[in-house]
């Protein structure tokens, strides 16, 4: 999968040759918005994520991974239907 979103709006900027074609300033479309924010969007199960405030005060959403714990070697896991720590050993090459 890309790491890019979508739409480009640096691209369509660069791309525009006068304000009444679409020039720099460059008039952002809101299906453009849309789509790089439904590519953006994590599909995850909302039982993993939590509500908090963003920047600028607006909400966001974080997810839910346990404390990491503070020394030893652990994997990430589910056990029970939670996601925790799991103790492993070392591995040394």
């Amino acid at each position: 999968m890309s790491k890019n979103p979508p739409i480009s709006f640096e691209a369509l900027a660069k791309q525009a040759n006068s304000a009444k074609a679409g020039g720099y300033p460059y008039q952002l479309k809101g299906k453009d918005l849309d789509k790089n924010f439904v590519f953006a969007t994590l599909q995850i199960d909302e039982s993993l994520v939590t509500s908090t405030t963003g920047a600028g005060g607006h909400m966001a959403r974080k997810l839910k991974i346990p404390a990491v714990p503070g020394g030893g070697v652990f994997v990430l896991g589910a056990e029970g239907g939670q996601l925790k720590w799991i103790a492993t050993e070392s591995c040394e090459t």
